[in-house]
């Protein structure tokens, strides 16, 4: 995996989850739901990476 595309996709996973604890903290649920999505597209961005890689090597 490239490693500004792995860093990309940790960097959006963090995002995520603080986004997901401060939405959870504040009672705020869209916040919430946001921070899952962007854990879930951090996750497929390095899915797709880890696939890319594969056929690679």
């Amino acid at each position: 995996m490239s490693g500004t595309e792995k860093s990309k996709a940790h960097a959006e996973q963090a995002k995520g989850k603080v986004e997901e604890t401060v939405g959870r903290a504040v009672g705020n649920e869209r916040m919430t739901t946001e921070g899952r999505a962007d854990q879930a597209k951090g996750k497929s961005r390095q899915a797709k990476e880890d696939v890319k890689d594969a056929f690679r090597h």
